[in-house]
């Protein structure tokens, strides 16, 4: 059983708005603005270059230059990073929070996606370049969503007094984290390569961005990921015109607010301010509030004026910071993106925006749900074929799964749905006589077999509870598989660092997620080691 998978529906895990996208319902139409499917990138690729302002690629390829300066860089992304000066070269985009040690597994997933569909997207229109990039989201500050990862059902934080964008943080502190980690993963050849990655990222002073894109170069390096830091004064130089347009007119709250709307059957993923932008140094990310024509730094003492806060903006575009509406847009003005990876939760506030895009015309990228993958050892793998369970019978809720392996097993029928539709027959021919004779019967009748139908329900549960008394060893081996590969009764994606694969593994898992994950398929891949 090396590899299975499910359909995204059918696994249970991903909300309505985003299995009606994937199922293509008609009235999502306007929130997007293609399909993701491989022959559509054609008019996607026409449409972005006809709008892409290519004086913004000498500037992209500059500040990539500069970021990486001082990493050690396969050639592959080097050609990658000088591919970007030409207007045949094209982009797919994942982004993500800086985590410490890649933070959950699904962080791999959305960069493995994004390299596997610039390979896809480069066999299917050969005249083009396409260049995976890995947006750091350098500039968020909430270091509490950042500042750890599991390891086996233990969890090593990094404890630090922060503000400020996390990317500028210095990575002093993470040594102790270092310490206790080295000593929980042993000794073996995989566990001195873990321990490597992580010293050389975390315990050489390095800022944390630096850090998380030394680590992710260093496990991606080698298939042409280009890693981009959007805290950069050229770049946001580039974006300033929109960031201006954001100051004074405040486009994207009135054109959010109407997606919204169309949205109101769904649970909304992000709210629009009044002004969708932080002012940022190093210890200080505020949102801006405009109040009498006054512009407010929130929870500070700093004001500006109209002219100030444009003059501001001409002198250090560095201080403004996009938050989570306008961040895409920031994305889609600097680089000549086709297509934006994401997971469930991005996608629906990516839906949120196209109105937007279209507002400031800005061509919108396709999206594209990131691969989602459940991996398994040898041994678990063995375990499964040993209890006659398929992958997709894991992705059931506990109780259900007992349910229907307990049916499954048992010696005689547990399911009296046969005697209860006999029963449901024979009480539809006493409400005819009933009808024909004195209605007044009818009353008695439908009590009556209200009462024997719960009777037939009591048996059933009786019945099941016996059997699952019988079955208690097997169904207690179940319960424990799930439990390993569904931690917490969630998804493994959602709670496990690659560590623990890599352990055991090395290497391979990298290469095996690679050679596996195909990010058009739509699939939930199930994978054995």
């Amino acid at each position: 059983m090396p590899k299975d998978s499910i359909t995204y529906q059918n696994s249970g895990y991903f909300n309505p708005l985003i299995n009606n996208y994937l199922n293509q319902k008609k009235n999502l139409d306007s929130l997007y603005n293609r399909f993701p499917t491989i022959e559509n990138f054609a008019k996607q690729i026409t449409e972005k270059q006809a709008s892409f302002n290519n004086t913004h690629r000498k500037v992209l390829v500059s500040v990539l230059e500069n970021q990486y300066q001082h990493l050690s860089t396969s050639d592959v992304t080097k050609q990658n990073i000088l591919s970007l000066s030409s207007s045949d070269t094209f982009t797919v985009t994942t982004g993500h929070q800086l985590n410490i040690f890649t933070g959950p597994l699904y962080f791999l997933y959305k960069i493995i996606s994004t390299i596997n569909l610039t390979k896809e997207l480069k066999v299917k229109y050969p005249e083009y370049n396409f260049v995976p990039i890995y947006w750091m989201a350098t500039e968020d500050h909430d270091f509490e969503e950042i500042n750890y990862f599991n390891f086996k059902g233990k969890k090593f934080r990094w404890n630090k007094e922060t503000s400020g964008p996390v990317g500028r943080l210095s990575t002093e502190g993470l040594k102790d984290v270092f310490d206790i980690f080295s000593k929980e993963i042993g000794t073996s050849t995989n566990a001195n390569k873990i321990k490597k990655l992580f010293d050389e990222a975390y315990n050489k002073g390095y800022s944390l961005a630096d850090a998380t894109r030394l680590l992710v170069n260093e496990l991606f390096g080698e298939y042409g990921l280009v890693i981009l830091d959007g805290d950069s004064r050229d770049l946001k130089k580039e974006f300033s015109p929109y960031i201006q347009d954001e100051l004074l007119h405040q486009k994207s709250n009135k054109a959010v607010l109407k997606t919204i709307q169309q949205l109101k059957d769904y649970s909304i993923q992000v709210n629009p301010r009044e002004i969708n932008l932080f002012y940022m140094k190093d210890t200080l990310r505020e949102r801006i509030i405009l109040e009498n024509e006054t512009y407010k730094i929130n929870n500070t003492n700093i004001r500006f004026s109209k002219t100030e806060i444009l003059s501001e903006l001409e002198n250090h575009p560095e201080n403004f910071s996009p938050n989570v509406i306008m961040r895409p847009l920031y994305q889609e003005v600097i680089l000549p993106n086709l297509c934006y990876i994401g997971g469930g939760g991005e996608i629906s506030y990516w839906l949120e925006l196209y109105s937007f895009f279209d507002e400031v015309k800005v061509t919108f990228p396709i999206l594209l749900l990131r691969n989602s993958a459940l991996l398994a050892t040898e041994k678990q793998t063995k375990k499964l074929d040993k209890l006659g369970l398929s992958w997709k019978d894991l992705f059931l809720k506990t109780d259900n799964l007992i349910n229907e392996r307990v049916k499954q097993i048992s010696e005689f029928p547990i399911d009296l749905s046969t005697q209860k539709s006999q029963l449901k027959t024979q009480f539809d021919y006493l409400k005819t006589i009933a009808h024909k004779t004195d209605k007044s019967f009818i009353g008695a009748v439908k009590a009556q077999e209200a009462k024997q139908i719960k009777g037939l329900e009591n048996l059933e549960k009786r019945l099941l509870k016996a059997q699952k008394r019988k079955h208690t060893d097997e169904l207690e081996r179940i319960i424990d598989l799930q439990n390993q590969l569904f931690p917490q009764g969630g998804l493994q994606e959602r709670k496990t660092n690659f560590s623990e694969f890599y352990l055991d593994y090395g290497d391979t898992v990298i290469e095996k997620l690679i050679h596996n994950l195909k990010p058009l398929e739509n699939k939930f891949d199930c994978i054995a080691f």
